[in-house]
């Protein structure tokens, strides 16, 4: 199964372009796709048809990881509008929203100094989640519209790809307090 390099991520998938996103199908689409380009398959190739199962591999791979993460595939969807979405160029400007994420920074500066720093921790993981999937939310609502504003389907996609980082920066300190704790 030769799979076109040139498609959408949606059109490899055989799956509508919806930011809503059946994930059965979509896992079982990439399974069945990752047998039939899968390099080891074309080991006894010649290099021209093992460079193009990398290839194909690679495009495949890289298709599911945006489809199955909302902040990836929300960002897809934009640029297939043709809106050319920058992390070095897009800041939010909404300052209710920066003031609480300057106030989520500082509480998670203070998780060491806590009583019980992995307690308090995991109260902030949730706070952090639940705001990322409330963003989710919005950003589904923003993209399910015919002619969908996307400025602000920008700034949404700011505001989780914020969410995002400081869950990443959360789970560091988690794994650090466990291994201080051993």
């Amino acid at each position: 199964m030769a799979v076109d390099l040139s498609s959408t991520h949606f059109e490899l998938f055989d799956l509508p372009q919806s930011f809503v996103v059946d994930r059965a199908q979509l896992d079982s689409r990439y399974r069945e796709l990752q047998r039939t380009t899968h390099p080891d398959r074309f080991v006894n190739a010649g290099d021209q048809e093992r460079r193009l199962s990398m290839q194909q591999a690679a495009r495949v791979n890289e298709g599911y990881q945006v489809l199955k993460d909302p902040l990836l595939r929300g960002r897809y969807l934009l640029e297939l509008t043709g809106y050319a979405f920058s992390d070095a160029h897009h800041t939010t400007s909404d300052a209710a929203f920066l003031m609480e994420q300057m106030g989520l920074r500082e509480a998670l500066g203070e998780v060491r100094a806590a009583d019980e720093p992995l307690a308090v921790l995991a109260a902030f993981l949730d706070r952090v989640a639940a705001d990322f999937d409330s963003l989710t939310e919005e950003l589904r609502q923003q993209l399910d519209a015919d002619d969908f504003d996307q400025d602000a389907v920008a700034d949404t996609l700011m505001k989780m790809q914020f969410f995002r980082r400081l869950d990443e920066e959360a789970q560091e300190l988690e794994a650090a307090l466990e291994d201080e704790l051993d």
